[in-house]
């Protein structure tokens, strides 16, 4: 007799609502303009699950317009802007493989670039834009080419952020060091946020004798992210967010298949565990974290 073949899994099938959250948290990092569906489905059926907040981050001029017109239209959501890290070195050297959703583009150099920082400086003047992110340094993507523009980037984006006294968002991905760095020579903003925290257990605690936010993502489940867990064992309780990053790093056991707010009751429950905590003591935390770190009401 032949083997039974197990079924395929289908990625393109959203994943079945968690158990709902009995102490409401928020989405401290989330891509609605990258997700299907309305905003208006995503924020029910978040909120049917206990997730009643979501923070939309702008990653480009056109995805940071679209956060803070979002974030007008709706109570519960508030924006972030910026241009992401990989952002900078295309406005600067052009993308001429189009890689990025606005296509293919011609080389504008650094005043190209100056100028797409003044309309995010503008943007972040907004009541409904509650930080400045995701910004910071990406050496997975971008090769050293383009290290400079990023960098350049990054030191604009802490000026607003402080200007503005908004919230630093922070994409750090394999730029620990340097990132430590530049945040201490330019004078790290009031309030910092190291989104999809993605350090080990020194970092953690550097960043909490800092003050800094670590917030965590879906990754936290993954079988290889044991770093991550050793991180989130001495982050303090003050100092931790959850998100969902969505629609990327979907949680264990529905990794490949697309992220959403909703799914944060899964990742908040595996943070929970690794803490040693009661998943309402964390949830309790997080939500008042998360309004602190944005500053709205709770």
């Amino acid at each position: 007799m032949a083997a039974q073949e197990t079924p395929r899994q289908d990625t393109t099938a959203a994943p079945p609502l968690p158990e709902p959250l009995r102490v409401p948290v928020a989405d401290s990092h989330t891509h609605l303009d990258m997700q299907d569906g309305t905003v208006e489905e995503a924020l029910a059926k978040a909120a049917s699950v206990g997730v009643d907040t979501v923070v939309q981050v702008g990653c480009d001029l056109a995805g940071s317009r679209w956060a803070a017109e979002t974030a007008a239209a709706h109570e519960n959501v508030h924006a972030t802007v910026a241009l992401h890290p990989n952002e900078a070195p295309r406005i600067v050297h052009g993308d001429p493989d189009g890689w990025s959703r606005q296509g293919a583009r011609q080389p504008g150099g650094l005043a190209a670039l100056d100028a797409a920082l003044e309309e995010i400086a503008g943007l972040a003047a907004l009541p409904q834009v509650r930080g400045v992110g995701e910004t910071g340094l990406d050496y997975f993507r971008t090769g050293p080419e383009g290290v400079e523009a990023q960098t350049y980037s990054f030191r604009r984006h802490i000026e607003i952020a402080k200007r503005h006294d908004k919230a630093l968002v922070i994409h750090d991905r394999e730029a620990h060091a340097d990132v430590l760095r530049v945040l201490e020579e330019e004078g790290a903003p009031r309030t910092v946020v190291f989104h999809c925290y993605s350090g080990d257990e020194r970092m953690a605690k550097i960043c909490a004798e800092a003050g800094y936010y670590m917030s965590f993502a879906g990754n936290i489940t993954f079988k290889s992210a044991q770093p991550l867990r050793d991180a989130l064992t001495v982050a303090p309780l003050d100092l931790l967010l959850v998100e969902t990053d969505a629609p990327f790093l979907t949680p264990a056991p529905y990794r490949g298949r697309p992220n959403a707010p909703y799914l944060i009751p899964i990742t908040l429950r595996a943070m929970a565990a690794v803490k040693g905590v009661e998943e309402d003591e964390l949830a309790a935390a997080v939500a008042a974290n998360t309004a602190r770190a944005f500053g709205y009401a709770p």
